[in-house]
């Protein structure tokens, strides 16, 4: 078997010449063709540059929202966009989707046993031990101390440094930076200083991107046995991704080794909670650690990023949300925040469109049959598409393309004003839902919205570079713009 894959991989340019001629001009309205032996490999070649877009045509064309992807060796991969789909997958039969051998033995390296890679017992123990920091208390704690801290003292600094000098920012990283300095400093007590005015090239960072990259890059080989064989020889990406790992766990343990030294019985953040557990195994804490920086710091920084983009493009949705931030100016800072309900409603809208995490997989354990009729065998990879549903016409209706905070507010009949309206989970499944739906929603939003309020009360943000293009979208575990996003930041008059 290895052999004839090695074959296939050398014989792959010349299969590809031979059937490119076969291909008659491409029709978006049309599935992506599928072919005997390579299935719909052709298709997911040429659009190796897209594939999150182009899955989100596939669904989009199909009349039950729903498309089987065909690879090469007669594998498949369900991708849908059906809200019914989503509840089944996530809800119904949580027990028979799980993130599976596949996907844990793909991004094991990275995250090891950390919460987003197990399953069964070792996910339940982590998952309710991390609960416990995500309660009110802690919630406002984060965004008075933390969060406000970090706006006020490097945040706004940097940014008013960039407007006096006429500098231009890549947004982007520095939103990175924000939030791995946010989550390092609530979760575990420790403080990067990412986001500093010197914006250090930290070796953690370019690291834990590299290894972000690569493993989200895996799941697209023709077979996982190319990235294993180059991992067994230490060569090129592979040889990259141990020694990104490597950095990583260098950093994870230094946090580790000085939060040793100053733990107490009572847990004062989510590491020490952990280390108090009686778990004390250096690895599955470090895991612990590697995942919830995954999650702090690349889901919120790209709604944001994605957000201030949006916002440029639609000028009176941005005064709306100035407005709003400036009539809370004098409300105390969790209350403010807490309250945004316009803001609250614009960023819903954004990852409507940009999802932070545009595609989530779990595996079956179990032959199944989805609510549209469509057959899952056991092993199987079955892929909800947040992407794809947030640009449904059948969910948003025909002007889902617009950017409508409105869509997501309803007239409030005790007061005049309008109240934020929820969408159903499994509609909107931006956050997963179901027993996984994502523990830190809330805590995300209050630092999505004290950020925006933070930034939007003194600047304005300008694409330093707008072509009346949109920046593309490019997906790894989480979905970014590629080649940053430059701005220009201008001082806000009146």
């Amino acid at each position: 078997m290895f052999e004839a894959s090695l074959l296939f991989y050398f014989l792959l340019p010349f299969l590809f010449i031979f059937f490119k001629l076969l291909l008659t001009n491409s029709d978006e309205n049309l599935q992506p063709k599928s072919y005997p032996f390579i299935g719909n490999y052709l298709s997911i070649y040429a659009n190796s540059h897209r594939l999150t877009q182009w899955s989100s045509d596939a669904i989009h064309n199909s009349p039950s929202f729903t498309f089987v992807v065909r690879r090469p060796f007669g594998q498949k991969r369900v991708l849908t966009g059906n809200p019914a789909n989503v509840q089944h997958i996530l809800k119904t039969k949580f027990s028979t989707y799980q993130k599976g051998d596949i996907f844990r033995s793909t991004l094991f390296d990275l995250l090891g046993d950390g919460i987003f890679n197990v399953d069964g017992d070792e996910w339940k123990f982590q998952r309710q031990l991390s609960s416990h920091e995500f309660n009110r208390k802690s919630l406002r704690h984060f965004v008075e101390h933390v969060v406000d801290d970090e706006l006020n003292n490097r945040l706004i600094p940097i940014l008013t440094t960039a407007a006096a000098n006429d500098t231009v920012l890549d947004l982007q990283d520095i939103l990175q930076r924000f939030a791995l300095d946010n989550i390092c400093r609530i979760a575990f007590g420790y403080d990067p200083a990412y986001l500093t005015p010197s914006l250090p090239q930290a070796k953690f960072a370019v690291a834990f991107e590299d290894a972000v990259r690569i493993s989200s890059e895996r799941f697209r080989t023709i077979t996982p046995l190319i990235w294993k064989f180059k991992r067994f020889l230490n060569i090129g990406s592979e040889k990259r991704l141990k020694e990104a790992v490597a950095e990583i766990r260098r950093f994870t343990t230094k946090i580790l080794n000085e939060k040793k030294q100053e733990l107490t019985t009572e847990p004062v953040d989510l590491l020490s909670r952990f280390l108090n557990s009686g778990h004390l195994d250096e690895n599955l804490v470090a895991d612990i650690v590697i995942s919830f920086i995954l999650a702090g710091r690349d889901t919120t920084s790209a709604a944001l990023t994605w957000f201030f983009w949006l916002l440029y493009k639609n000028p009176a949705i941005e005064s709306e949300v100035v407005k709003e931030v400036k009539e809370k100016s004098d409300s105390p800072i969790y209350d403010e925040v807490k309250d945004m309900v316009y803001t609250h409603a614009s960023l819903c809208e954004s990852m409507r469109l940009y999802p932070p995490v545009p595609v989530d997989s779990k595996l079956a354990n179990a032959d199944d049959v989805l609510p549209d009729g469509t057959v899952v065998k056991k092993g199987m990879m079955v892929s909800y598409h947040p992407y794809a549903m947030g640009r449904m016409e059948s969910i948003w209706g025909e002007n889902w393309m617009d950017f409508r905070p409105e869509r997501w507010l309803e007239k409030d009949d005790t007061a005049e004003k309008m109240k934020f309206r929820a969408r159903d989970p499994y509609v909107y499944p931006v956050f997963q839902a179901g027993p996984r739906i994502c523990l830190g929603k809330d805590m995300a939003f209050l630092q999505m919205k004290r950020v925006v309020a933070g930034v939007l009360r003194q600047f304005m943000v300008v694409p330093a570079v707008d072509d009346g293009g949109e920046p593309v979208f490019v997906a790894a575990l989480t979905s970014k713009m590629k080649g940053g996003f430059p701005v220009k930041i201008k001082e806000r008059k009146g």
